[in-house]
């Protein structure tokens, strides 16, 4: 298994839902330089689960998304310093647009030849669940067009704007051509992982104390299978949640689930299925329901 981290903007204070001030990001660093775990290319992530080879335990990937400037000026000058490799992604858009708080093409030409991964997050920046078909394939292709144009090759790694996505969407993002899709859902990885809807660890000021660090870099995933619904755009609210615990998670002891705005929900446990009844609907926008239990250590 392993654990995916998500920043967004680096000490940029004007905006602190999605920045992480830099005393946390040298905190974050020196903790993940500490010995206990092995930081690696996002691609050499997957291509492990992929194969059903073993990772090393505490197995970590970085990725940051929208190309602001300060990845380039704070966040690349810190990790290439401490040796740890991280993904970018891009939406297109903005660097042809020459916005001033983004990233120009020399710069991710730059960070590319050093060795960053570089994927895409549309042209746009495209909330997709909302968009025709005919919409988003028209975003992907302009974006795909534009990483050829300056790059030379399309990346295999998409992240989905505002993290969110539908079945019908992740269909249009592996026919364009991507091979893994990655949302803003907390959780780890492992190799059952839906390859097109795979979590990541948001970071930002609010959640990104040394505490809430080291929790969610050591966080295990809960192997299981028949998740429903499949679908992460909900046609029902409240959705029937469920799911099948499989391998070594069959006997996990202290599972609870929580859902939104209502805290913890009523769960019932047959056996390895697990179901879990929300009391009322969701409000308007986006919503989680989050799983989990102790781990081995407690």
């Amino acid at each position: 298994s392993a654990v995916i981290l998500m920043y967004h903007r680096f000490g940029e204070a004007a905006h602190a839902s999605t920045n992480i001030r830099l005393d946390q990001f040298e905190a974050h660093i020196e903790e993940l330089r500490s010995g206990t775990y092995t930081v690696l290319p996002v691609p050499e992530i997957l291509a492990a689960l992929r194969a059903g080879r073993a990772l090393p335990d505490h197995a970590v990937g970085i990725t940051v998304d929208d190309a602001y400037r300060s990845v380039y000026t704070e966040a690349w000058p810190r990790l290439r310093r401490a040796g740890l490799p991280f993904t970018l992604f891009v939406a297109t858009d903005a660097v042809d647009r020459q916005y001033a708080d983004y990233m120009n093409w020399d710069q991710i030409r730059e960070l590319r030849d050093s060795g960053v991964t570089i994927g895409s997050q549309t042209a746009s920046h495209l909330h997709m669940p909302a968009n025709s078909d005919e919409r988003n394939r028209e975003d992907l292709t302009l974006s795909n067009q534009r990483f050829n144009e300056e790059l030379g090759a399309v990346p295999t790694l998409f992240a989905y704007p505002f993290g969110e996505a539908s079945t019908r969407i992740e269909k249009i993002v592996g026919d364009a051509g991507y091979t893994d899709a990655f949302g803003q859902h907390s959780g780890a990885l492992n190799a059952a992982i839906d390859r097109f809807y795979m979590p990541r660890f948001p970071l930002n000021e609010n959640f990104g104390d040394l505490q809430r660090f080291r929790l969610v870099a050591n966080a295990l995933p809960i192997p299981h299978t028949d998740l429903s619904p499949r679908d992460p755009t909900l046609e029902q609210n409240p959705p029937l949640f469920g799911f099948t615990l499989a391998g070594n998670s069959a006997d996990l002891k202290g599972l609870t689930c929580y859902a939104g705005d209502q805290g913890q929900v009523h769960m019932e446990q047959l056996g390895p299925r697990v179901e879990v009844r929300l009391t009322r609907p969701f409000d308007p926008g986006r919503a989680r329901i989050n799983c989990t239990a102790p781990g081995p250590d407690g």
